[in-house]
């Protein structure tokens, strides 16, 4: 185990959210650890979305409180999360297929040159160079920065959004099914960043219908059904076939 584990990073107590007379979710209460990966799993309707949106900001509480790095916080909307460091990367990575790869990375974030004859011109040689850094550190090996971002392969966007996540220096990813429609091969190396993430000491939240995949790289498993949380396991004190009867 990562020391890092032991520090408490995101807390979530009595998480409640109504959509009209529907009430989507009750009473939820979930940790998560620096450098832990915490598998959420769940048919569909289980809450897992609803509780997602609510902690990168895209839905608001309506009951409850969330803490992170022991304060207490309000994430109105995902800009106030992503200024906490919270990221998520869905199954569709958010990216802009006919930019490059560098600019897909500093999207929003562009670094930029100041000076009489520049006026705020963006630095593409920085940008360049910090991206293909990025991408080497999760081990993704791309021969340009400017290749677009259409001619990569699903794995490979997916590392991309990874490595602009740890790039900006993001404490906490939700990784939102990334690997759906994933060939095996690509599947594997996404396993496989998501894996790295501990040592660097950041949680992740990964949400993925494959049980199989969320066992392998979760360290705790927390299983929603109708609203409800249902069980909160560490990976070594269940199976996949348990986790099944358990959300089922």
């Amino acid at each position: 185990m990562n020391n890092n584990q032991n520090i408490e990073l995101l807390k979530c107590e009595g998480i409640n959210k109504w959509y009209g007379n529907l009430h989507a979710l009750k009473d939820v209460n979930m940790s998560i650890n620096k450098g832990e990966v915490i598998g959420l799993i769940g048919d569909n309707g289980a809450g897992k979305s609803t509780l997602i949106k609510i902690i990168c900001g895209v839905h608001k509480l309506d009951k409850g409180s969330v803490h992170f790095e022991g304060n207490k916080v309000s994430i109105e909307n995902p800009k106030a999360a992503m200024k906490l460091g919270i990221e998520t990367i869905h199954q569709y990575s958010t990216m802009f297929q006919e930019m490059s790869i560098a600019r897909n990375v500093f999207i929003g974030r562009e670094p930029k040159k100041f000076g009489l004859n520049f006026l705020g011109l963006l630095d593409e040689k920085i940008m360049d160079h910090e991206s293909m850094k990025a991408i080497k550190d999760v081990g993704l090996d791309l021969r340009s920065p400017h290749i677009p971002v259409k001619e990569l392969s699903g794995g490979e966007r997916q590392g991309v959004a990874i490595a602009r996540s740890m790039f900006f220096k993001s404490k906490m990813l939700i990784l939102d099914e990334p690997t759906n429609h994933l060939s095996v091969k690509e599947t594997l190396k996404v396993l496989e960043y998501i894996q790295s993430l501990k040592n660097l000491g950041i949680g992740s939240i990964f949400i993925s219908h494959n049980l199989y995949h969320v066992h392998e790289v979760s360290d705790r498993i927390v299983g929603m059904a109708r609203g409800e949380k249902v069980c909160d396991l560490n990976k070594d004190e269940t199976t996949v076939n348990d986790l099944i009867k358990l959300i089922g």
